[in-house]
């Protein structure tokens, strides 16, 4: 049904918009279908709006199902034998949390995707790799959180892997220091989701007043933001402040959700959050779900070529949002680009560690 073969021989962000929107009309409009006959809960919901389409000519023309209802309904499209793994939302005590089932080609879809994406920014080799979270998010290897997940995505592009914080969270300085001393002058990879890396990493360094040398850095982090807005910590105070106390220049933000795992927009170096082939997005009114045009803020539409195995590659999520422009980022990728203002008020609050509770010492 879907190939990655056509997109891995494209540039992630500088194929042209012609090539990329025919691509990815055609890609679309396959898995609408698919889903459709496969997905008997998906069927219903289409069934209910308009019904379903033959072909589908453009991204906003693509019917998209309100991101909660993974909280709600078991959505899948292959057999419960084909079930190569389920990873989950994150999720206060008592809250739903969202189940996504993938089967082995989807799960090696979002792979690849997440390769092509990174390397774009890091090169194609394998970096040693600190990660600013904790080793028991990844014990279990079937069943993962969303900062599971993440974490072990992003750990297919870094070497001798080392985690800065104790089970408890707090921070292993012994590690790092190790890590730093063995790897001293090269080219380090550094992930991590951003509340936990302002929470248990820098605040921990402010109070230990202690000297870390990160310079040769190349940071990707994401999720978490609603905290820090609440503390009244900005993109640029995040980044600022880590550049101080650790020297980091290069530090990359990342949108992204369980219910599109591998499938990310990141944050180029004018700070602006990027499409790839692979993906794309569009702002809904808040009104009356109209598409808008740049420059007017509303509720993002994530789409994305990679669910294979269930029915998430149109979404409406409930994160507020505004495209800047379709073509013309300073940075030279083509595409859209946009901003990502956080959670809709009153939206049900949900993220990879929007929702982690501080470890009680």
């Amino acid at each position: 049904m879907l190939s990655i073969t056509d997109l891995l021989e494209l540039d992630v962000f500088y194929t042209s918009d012609t090539q990329k929107n025919d691509l990815q009309a055609r890609f679309l409009s396959e898995l609408t279908n698919y889903h459709y006959q496969h997905c008997l809960e998906y069927r219903k919901v289409l069934d209910h709006i308009n019904g379903l389409k033959k072909d589908y000519m453009s991204a906003s023309e693509l019917p998209y199902i309100p991101v909660r209802l993974f909280k709600d309904y078991e959505l899948k499209s292959v057999p419960q034998e084909s079930v190569f793994k389920t990873m989950t939302s994150s999720g206060t005590t008592g809250q739903k949390v969202s189940k996504i089932f993938l089967d082995k080609n989807t799960a090696s879809l979002q792979t690849k995707s997440l390769v092509a994406t990174v390397n774009s920014f890091i090169g194609n080799k394998r970096l040693p790799m600190l990660i600013i979270d904790s080793p028991s998010v990844v014990r279990d290897r079937r069943s993962f959180s969303a900062r599971g997940a993440g974490i072990l995505g992003f750990s297919i592009f870094g070497r001798d892997k080392v985690f800065a914080l104790n089970d408890d969270m707090t921070i292993n300085i012994e590690a790092i220091k190790q890590f730093l001393v063995k790897h001293n002058g090269k080219p380090l990879f550094i992930f991590g989701f951003t509340y936990i890396i302002w929470l248990h990493f820098v605040d921990e360094l402010n109070k230990l007043n202690l000297p870390i040398d990160l310079s040769k850095g190349i940071m990707f982090h994401g999720g978490g933001w609603k905290k820090l807005i609440e503390q009244s910590v900005t993109d640029h105070t995040f980044k600022a402040v880590l550049k101080e106390k650790t020297g980091l220049e290069k530090i990359y933000n990342y949108y992204g959700m369980v219910e599109q795992t591998g499938s990310i927009f990141v944050e180029c170096e004018h700070g602006y959050m990027h499409s790839s082939i692979f993906n794309d997005v569009l702002v809904r009114s808040t009104d009356d779900l109209s598409v808008l045009p740049p420059g007017e803020r509303g509720v993002l539409q994530v789409i994305s070529l990679l669910p294979g195995s269930y029915p998430g590659h149109s979404l409406l999520t409930e994160d507020e949002g505004e495209i800047i422009g379709l073509n013309g980022c300073p940075c030279g990728r083509t595409g859209t680009y946009f901003k990502v203002y956080g959670r809709l008020a009153n939206a049900e609050v949900r993220g990879c560690s929007d929702t982690y509770e501080k470890t009680k010492r």
